[in-house]
């Protein structure tokens, strides 16, 4: 502490009572310089172990963005030696908060022995209701294991009615923090003045106690002949506070001083070595250091940064626009310069900004090779809001650049295209390190264009050249600091090739997205490219695997925090399409419920069309053949950005057509699918299927000898086959081979429950299945319509054996969430239990009901009443 500082026990030892009892809120709540950092910081260093672990943060003007608050409170909380889970990893994006970081976050610190004390100092400059949201939700669900110190100006937005309400707050106002005469008098001795009891007293009333002002009027007073006779003579003509920090602060320093206050307060920050560039000098660090223990509103920042009193730096540069026009803007060019010098770009451009610069800040961004911060990570909104203001005339292919990437984060192709073909038609050649640096850019850019306009040549083009841009040996430095450059162009090329129907390569660029840096600025390429990848793990016939890799995404989205509005559509989607495939209808339809309906302008044309796709499947499934046709119907008639491939095109003639064979209309089924037999087995199957329900037994039987055999096909795919080939045994007569591979069907389909390809057989298929071998241990997990009838109860419900252990209270809350498909960790953060103790929850449910899987829990659940 400073040795000017005076403790006060009467409000250190309010916090230390607080901290003891049951209190969880403590609001230290005053005027700019009330002294409230000074005594929160006096108690920390002085609080006993058993008050808990300090966590201090101290909020920045920047930090009202909810994604850039909790990075930094969860990096607090680390540097601090809290561990954290590696659940909760931290926001990807400025934003917003997914509430499941959040739960995990207030979880884990419920489950803490020693208590963590976060300390949120100058919490005034967090202005966002969405950021009190949150502070309110951890506290509340983090128990005793989170006190919540707030040290602000202004009343925060939280709801201190209740915790007053609950005895659970303490306040330490501005009047608890107001000197008293004594105090003041000790503070005037510790300065070097003696002060009469009056004139201490007098000085305390007129400034009301304000720590601030009284150190103002001391630091006058000590400059005059009669420093008591001053004090007393203070009036309110002479207590404005510019002109007092102007006159009695500011001019009383060297002309050295005051002119390194005045060029640095353009920074919200300072460094010796940024002092030293604007004012061009060499010994800044010994002016600042002067400064700071003179108490010239100069405090220390931490790491050789120091930072001034907000008024009095707000002072500072009304002074300086007043007293040197222009040079402001001059200033914010030189901090600019350093700071970007200093390897602190994102600090840097909002300088150049300022300065009207824009030409430097477009260089550097391009330079740096971090214009993909512009479309993704922590920095992406604010960095486009920034640019968003470069003034139309900026010239300059760094510049064109920039311009190029915001438009094409808005989606806005023609503009964009438009932004880069000027860019590349006035760069030099690739043969400098700032000219490779653009050209990769440029190759970047390219391939988000062809992913957004559908056109996988000139995806397949840029990223070629990105590759071989990628591998020169002066960008291998840049190119490790900003991974996110390699994860955006592998899975804009994936994403083209899928669009493509290229399935193998596309395979491959998603996967490597997939393995680039983990880290928040590739985390949405990352839950991106395995929404995709699962995606193609359906299409292939592998519902498991794509079970999984849609899982993935939505762990590795909540992991990272990225927000509900940034994700794709495409892992819930195939969850749904997982779901209709084991006839659980119910999931699906709250799959499709939670997806975020794209839209055909976003730049995923994907997941509109299998969004579309997917209702009108799960509408056919339960028996609204009309409206599932439709469905796909209007989607013929949705514009689009790029023209359908024909692998799309072909996926709703395979809906269509299912939905002509449900409505009786077997030849439409077969119009609908004529042509596409030869593009791949799952249309020859369908189209075999549709003969057969037409009466040409001749056409299905040619088509039928064309089909693969199961080998390196998925389930999805091998089930459909056996199932046609049976049915067309049957109707010719061969009884004994129709039954053999329905027997085989089963087998196959079974360890992943697949019933929706027996629903959708036929009539023909209950024959067979109740003629099969055994049919009373291979058929409880179909559909019950198929069952024999030895398998159903008399009111053609299924029979289910009753639970002879019952559920405990607890792992009926676990259940009763299940059911309502919430994941483990948000289980865990709704009951406030660890994630393994849910798992072990999971695990006694599924042993008590006789299952193995989630869904099969929630509907013997049911069956027995339990839900």
């Amino acid at each position: 502490m400073s040795g000017t500082y005076i403790r006060r026990p009467r409000a250190t030892d309010c916090l230390t009572r607080a901290m003891a009892g049951p209190d969880r809120l403590v609001l230290v709540n005053g005027p700019a310089g009330a002294g409230k950092t000074w005594l929160v910081a006096d108690w920390a260093g002085r609080a006993a172990p058993p008050a808990g672990r300090v966590v201090w943060l101290t909020a920045e003007s920047g930090d009202n963005a909810p994604g850039i608050f909790w990075a930094y409170v969860l990096a607090a909380l680390r540097h601090q030696g809290v561990a954290l889970p590696e659940g909760v990893a931290g926001p990807a994006g400025p934003g917003a908060v997914d509430d499941s970081l959040l739960s995990r976050l207030a979880a884990h610190l419920n489950a803490r022995r020693e208590p963590v004390i976060l300390v949120l100092d100058d919490f005034e400059r967090v202005a966002a209701p969405e950021i009190a949201d949150g502070l309110q939700f951890v506290l509340h669900h983090a128990g005793q294991g989170l006190r919540l110190l707030l040290v602000s100006r202004t009343e925060p937005l939280l709801p201190l009615h209740r915790y007053r309400a609950s005895g659970e707050l303490t306040e330490i106002r501005a009047a608890d923090l107001a000197f008293l005469p004594g105090e003041t008098a000790a503070l005037a001795r510790r300065h070097g003045l003696s002060l009469s009891d009056e004139a201490a007293r007098t000085l305390t009333e007129r400034t009301g106690g304000w720590a601030a002002g009284l150190r103002l009027c001391i630091h006058a007073a000590q400059r005059t002949d009669d420093p008591e006779r001053f004090l007393k003579e203070f009036e309110t003509g002479d207590s404005t506070i510019a002109d007092f920090l102007l006159s009695e602060v500011l001019e009383t320093q060297s002309r050295v001083s005051q002119d390194l206050l005045l060029r640095t307060s353009i920074c919200e920050r300072v460094h010796p070595g940024l002092a030293n560039a604007l004012t061009g000098r060499d010994d800044a660090a010994l002016v600042l250091a002067e400064l700071q223990r003179s108490n010239a509103f100069v405090e220390p920042a931490g790491h050789s940064w120091y930072r001034m009193h907000p008024l009095f730096s707000e002072t500072l540069r009304a002074r300086l626009r007043t007293a040197h026009p222009g040079l402001e803007r001059e200033l914010h060019s030189m901090a600019a310069r350093w700071l970007s010098g200093a390897g602190l770009l994102t600090t840097a451009l909002p300088h150049a900004a300022d300065a009207g610069d824009w030409t430097y800040a477009a260089d550097r961004l391009v330079d740096e090779l971090a214009i993909g911060q512009l479309l993704t990570g922590p920095d992406a909104d604010r960095l486009r809001e920034l640019f968003t203001a470069m003034a139309p005339d900026t010239q300059g292919p760094a510049a064109d650049l920039v311009r190029a990437a915001c438009e094409l984060a808005r989606q806005d192709t023609d503009r964009g295209l438009a932004s880069l073909d000027r860019a590349e038609a006035h760069l030099p050649a690739a043969d400098t390190e700032q000219a490779s640096a653009a050209h990769l850019s440029c190759a970047l850019l390219r391939v988000l264009a062809g992913h957004l306009l559908g056109s996988v040549d000139m995806a397949e083009s840029a990223a070629r050249r990105a590759e071989e841009l990628g591998g020169r040996e002066d960008l291998s430095e840049r190119l490790e600091a900003h991974p996110e450059i390699r994860g955006l162009w592998l899975a804009a090329l994936g994403s083209a090739r899928l669009w493509a129907g290229r399935f193998g390569s596309a395979r491959s660029a998603l996967a490597a997205a997939v393995d680039a840096s983990d880290g928040p600025s590739t985390a949405l390429s990352r839950h991106d490219s395995l929404d995709r990848l699962a995606l193609i793990d359906f299409l292939d016939g592998w519902p498991d695997r794509a079970e999984g890799r849609a899982r993935q995404a939505i762990v590795e989205a909540e992991r990272s925090g990225v927000r509900p509005p940034a994700r794709t559509s495409l892992g819930r989607l195939v969850l749904a399409s997982v779901d209709i495939e084991r006839d659980d209808l119910s999931s699906a339809r709250t799959h499709v419920d939670r997806a975020v309906p794209p839209s055909p302008a976003h730049g995923d044309p994907v997941g509109v069309f299998w969004l579309a796709v997917t209702r009108s499947r799960l509408l056919l499934a339960g028996g609204h053949a009309a409206e599932a046709l439709r469905v796909l119907d209007d989607l013929r008639e949705t514009p689009s950005t790029a023209k359908p491939p024909p692998w799309v095109d072909g996926q709703v003639a395979l809906a269509a057509a299912a939905g002509h064979l449900a409505r009786g209309q077997p030849s439409a089924a077969v119009g609908v699918l004529a042509g596409r037999q030869q593009v791949g087995p799952e249309y020859a199957i369908a189209a075999a299927h549709a003969l057969l329900a037409a009466g040409d037994e001749e056409a299905a039987r040619l088509l039928v000898d064309t089909l693969p055999g199961p080998n390196g096909h998925g389930p999805g795919l091998t089930v459909r086959t056996l199932l046609v080939r049976a049915e067309l045994a049957r109707i010719l007569g061969d009884e004994a081979t129709a039954r053999h591979l329905v027997a085989r069907a089963l087998s196959v389909a079974r360890p992943q429950r697949l019933r929706r390809p027996f629903l959708e057989a036929g009539a023909w298929l209950r024959g067979t299945l109740d003629h099969l071998p055994a049919t009373g241990q291979t058929l409880g997990w179909l559909p019950e319509g198929l069952l024999p009838e030895t398998q159903t109860s008399h009111s053609g419900e299924p029979a289910p054996a009753p639970v002879t252990d019952p559920l405990t209270h607890r792992e009926r809350e676990v259940l009763e969430l299940l059911a309502e498909l919430r994941s483990t960790q948000e289980i865990a953060g709704e009951l406030l239990l660890s994630v393994n103790t849910v798992k072990t929850h999971l695990r006694n449910i599924y042993r008590k009901l006789g299952v193995v899987r989630r869904g099969e829990a929630v509907r013997r659940a049911r069956a027995l009443r339990l839900l």
